[in-house]
């Protein structure tokens, strides 16, 4: 039977394919994983759907493929072999299993494209399909052989040899037989450095020396896989949403004093300190219920208001991307749990563990860079949801209050911001403001300390 590259997710519309862990000839279990897929929004194992004999591989380490393309042939236990592909059917597999050159549509994710965020990673998106382009009577070239006999077959080793200004004849390839993958490239760049590019076009809108050309001593650093789809994304994010950004202040003192009372008997019992986020998310729960549109998609030229509240909380993998995995029927649960969710989502994410179902279905995203000390973050939506919150960081500032004499006084309480970013194309900014009026009194106003009883 064929494998086919799995859907890894309700937006995920391609994948590159990062190891074969078995090779033609090795016998493979039911459930056995088979190879490790890389998206925008995570690295995979995928298992094997048969038992049986790995006979080929179509596509090779380090080349990507969309969703539903032929990647490799088993013949199952059952002794029923697929019809082995002619040589030119599997080169027309390889080639079809590449994508097209990135083009601005709506993004998701994006991963994502986690997460500032979210960056990321950024999560769902509705990728439209790229219709087919004409192709010209001419045959394209053959992809350039190696020294070693191998052929370069895949667009993106193709590219990325261009990039780096390399010659195809001096790499030996280890793919399936003998061809180049993206992973041969990237080590013989590091292996005998990169040549440097040939000069693109001069835009006149541009001129060519107000482009910062690299020196000697600067480092070009490739884009990964995680960093390229979250350009893509946010890029494409921006090119389709109205994006607008609406802030409010909050005075956090009533949290402060609950996470400050229980601050000690709750690491000891959970294991992890208390924060500021699962109180966020819980007041974002009980305001988003009056303000519906916040909880929404775009598809086309309708907004789909959403009932269950399922958040994407952005997840920075120590500095190497975002991720944004979903806490699923949030406005359901208590801090306690939350905060769990939220706790083991993140240490899911920064191990590697998380799983395509942990990343999909997410209806509003939340990003958290207050830990970092920042003031006011301006994040990009993540495609197709039509609103973010960034949380920022928090911090002990003079405030008014009243006294209790009814006159004003000054304070010194925990304040911190507040920062929505919202489509224009689903509200407008009465209802962005009053959604953040509302969120801040039950932040300001709520007794905590029943929360955690």
């Amino acid at each position: 039977m064929d494998v086919t590259m799995p859907q890894l997710g309700e937006t995920v519309t391609e994948g590159t394919i990062t190891q074969w862990f078995k090779q033609p000839g090795d016998t493979v279990e039911l459930d056995e994983p088979l190879f490790e897929v890389s998206t925008d929004k995570v690295d995979s194992e995928v298992p094997s759907p048969v038992a049986g004999v790995l006979r080929e591989i179509v596509v090779a380490e380090g080349d990507t493929a969309q969703v539903g393309d032929r990647l490799a042939v088993i013949d199952d236990a059952g002794g029923a072999a697929s019809e082995p592909p002619t040589t030119t059917g599997s080169a027309e597999a390889t080639e079809s299993a590449e994508p097209d050159e990135p083009v601005a549509e709506p993004a998701a994710e994006s991963p994502p494209e986690a997460a500032p965020m979210p960056p990321p990673a950024p999560e769902p998106e509705n990728t439209p399909v790229e219709p087919p382009r004409e192709t010209s009577a001419a045959p394209p070239p053959p992809p350039p052989p190696t020294s070693e006999g191998a052929v370069v077959t895949s667009p993106v080793v193709r590219r990325l040899i261009t990039d780096k200004g390399l010659d195809a004849s001096t790499i030996v390839g280890t793919g399936e037989g003998g061809r180049i993958t993206r992973r041969d490239v990237l080590a013989h760049a590091d292996r005998h450095g990169a040549a440097a590019p040939p000069p693109g076009p001069t835009s006149s809108a541009t001129p060519a020396s107000s482009r910062a050309a690299p020196r000697q001593g600067d480092e070009t650093v490739p884009f990964d896989n995680v960093r390229r789809r979250t350009a893509e994304h946010m890029v494409r994010s921006l090119a389709t949403s109205a994006h607008v950004y609406t802030s409010v202040e909050v005075d956090f003192e009533r949290v402060e004093r609950v996470r400050g009372s229980h601050g000690s008997a709750w690491k000891d019992r959970e294991g992890f300190s208390l924060t500021y986020l699962p109180f966020i998310v819980r007041a974002f729960c009980d305001t988003v219920d009056d303000w519906p549109r916040l909880n929404a998609s775009v598809e086309g030229e309708s907004l789909v208001i959403h009932h269950d509240v399922n958040l994407s909380i952005a997840v920075d993998m120590d500095h190497r991307g975002l991720v944004a995995p979903v806490v699923r029927a949030a406005d359901g649960k208590r801090i306690r749990l939350l905060a769990r969710e939220i706790r083991d989502l993140a240490q899911k994410a920064r191990s590697g563990g998380l799983g395509p179902d942990d990343l999909v279905g997410g209806t509003f995203t939340i990003t958290n860079p207050g830990p970092f000390g920042s003031h006011m973050t301006l994040p990009i939506i993540n495609q197709p949801q039509v609103a973010i919150l960034s949380t920022d960081g928090i911090k002990k500032r003079p405030v008014v209050v009243e006294g209790p004499d009814g006159e004003d006084t000054i304070a010194v309480h925990a304040t911190g911001m507040l920062v929505l970013t919202w489509d224009h194309r689903a509200f407008d900014g009465a209802y962005a403001s009053a959604f953040l009026a509302q969120m801040k009194e039950i932040l300001e106003g709520r007794d905590w300390e029943a929360e955690l009883e």
